[in-house]
């Protein structure tokens, strides 16, 4: 009677024990992969993305480039800068033209722009007529074919920023350090009973 005793308590504690090693076990299994999934959020290159597609920069800053944010917006700045230069002088060639051309004697924005000014256009003269209209035209087409490239400079230096956010969170995980190195040097192997002189190179990962 005491041995199937002692038996049955030894069969309980040893189930007990097998039992608490699986549950630790999985215990181990469940933070393994909680921590992974964790780091994989961490870098996520969707979220890289999204955050500089919402504000130029912050997807930078999530891939802890912090260099790359005054570029973007000196960029981004400049861009904006001749933008607005361009379309103001188009828009002074715009009206100069319309007042020029609409026969309203009252008119003459014209004589705003400093080149007109300069040269002293007479605008009763048939000749000086036509040279000033085709002038204001030409810079009035200039001007806004600028502006219109500088538009979509503007949106592609805005899609270049969500790119570069994206590769960097690609690449946030990959190894540069100095396991990754190239060996070389000479060496001599025998071949057919002779000597060769050869480069062994070695890559380290």
């Amino acid at each position: 009677m005491l041995n199937v005793l002692l038996l049955t308590i030894l069969f309980l504690t040893g189930t007990s024990l097998q039992a608490q090693l699986i549950e630790a076990d999985t215990l181990q299994v469940t933070q393994q992969l909680t921590e992974q999934d964790a780091e994989e959020e961490i870098h996520s290159p969707r979220k890289a993305t999204i955050y500089s597609a919402i504000l130029p920069g912050l997807g930078q800053a999530y891939n802890k480039k912090y260099w790359k944010i005054p570029l973007i917006y000196i960029g981004f700045g400049t861009i904006g800068y001749f933008i607005n230069w361009n379309n103001e002088n188009y828009q002074l060639f715009k009206v100069g033209y319309q007042h020029l051309t609409d026969g309203n004697p009252e008119t003459q924005d014209y004589l705003k722009i400093e080149a007109v000014r300069r040269i002293n256009y007479d605008v009763d003269n048939p000749t000086d007529f036509n040279n000033l209209k085709n002038a204001l035209s030409q810079r009035q087409d200039y001007y806004r074919r600028n502006r219109d490239l500088l538009i979509i400079s503007f949106v592609g230096f805005y899609g270049l920023n969500i790119i570069d956010a994206s590769v960097d969170a690609h690449l946030f995980d990959f190894d540069i350090g100095d396991d990754l190195t190239m060996n070389w040097q000479p060496s001599m192997i025998q071949f057919d009973n002779k000597s060769f002189y050869c480069v062994n190179i070695r890559f380290n990962f």
